[in-house]
This record gives structure tokens, sequence and C-alpha cells, in this order.
């Protein structure tokens, strides 16, 4: 009876270990403004940067493993929250587009950033915040 009552008690540790992991794993911030992003990305800029992220060379930058993105996180931010006009290199290529302002709030910015940062190659493990993004002036 004992090992019986063991037995159950070892395994309800184990279910009760296993579904706190997967909330965890569910309510992960970094994970969760991710998803957001890559619903927003595939609404308002799949259609230049491509949903590869290699955008269109010499026309629209690509995300995907981008230097700019890498070493630029303020400008990236300020790109797609006010726009972009002018020269940037991206990845060795001169790129002079225009990018409208697309009209996100702060906290969507900060999950589009996330997104293209954590996807096609690129690696950013600290989060941007909707409040890194209200802080970025015009």
């Amino acid at each position: 009876m004992k090992l019986i009552l063991l037995g159950l008690i070892a395994l309800t540790t184990v279910i009760t270990s296993s579904l706190n992991h997967n909330d965890n794993l569910q309510t992960d911030p970094l994970k969760e403004s991710i998803k957001r992003g890559q619903e927003l990305y595939t609404d308002f800029c799949v259609t230049c940067h491509l949903p590869n992220g290699e955008g269109l060379k010499g026309t629209y930058p690509p995300l995907a493993n981008s230097d700019y993105l890498r070493d630029n996180r303020e400008a990236s931010i300020k790109g797609i929250k006010y726009g972009q006009k002018g020269k940037i290199v991206v990845n060795g290529t001169t790129y002079n587009s225009y990018m409208a302002r697309l009209g996100l709030s702060d906290d969507e910015v900060a999950d589009v950033m996330n997104y293209i940062t954590n996807s096609w190659g690129n690696k950013n493990e600290t989060m941007v915040t909707e409040e890194e993004v209200a802080n970025i002036k015009k």
C-alpha cells in the first residue's frame, strides 16, 4: 500500500511539474511578443520584405541575417515607428528607399521588432519593450 501511495505521489509531482513548465512556455513575454509580431509582419511588412525576410536586393533591404538590425537597434525601431527615408547600408548593399509610417502603436512596433530580430538567422535576447519604443523620438 505504501508503495502504491509513493508511486501516486511521484506521478502527481511529475505531472504538476510538467504542467507548470508548459504554463511558463505559454506565458514567456518574448515568445508571446514574437507571436504577435509575426501576425503584424504578415499584415504590414511582408509585401516589401517578403515572407522569408530577404527583401528585394537594391530596393527593399533584407531583414534576414541583417547586420543593420543587429547594429542599429534604435534606428531600426525609429524606422518602423516613424517610417524611413534616405540611405542605409544593409549587409554591404546601399538602399535608398522610402518606407512609409505604418501607423503602429508602440507595443506593436515592439512586437514587430521582437519578431524580426529573432527570425531568419537573427538573434536578439534583449526584448524590445513598449517603453523602449515610447522613448524613441522622431
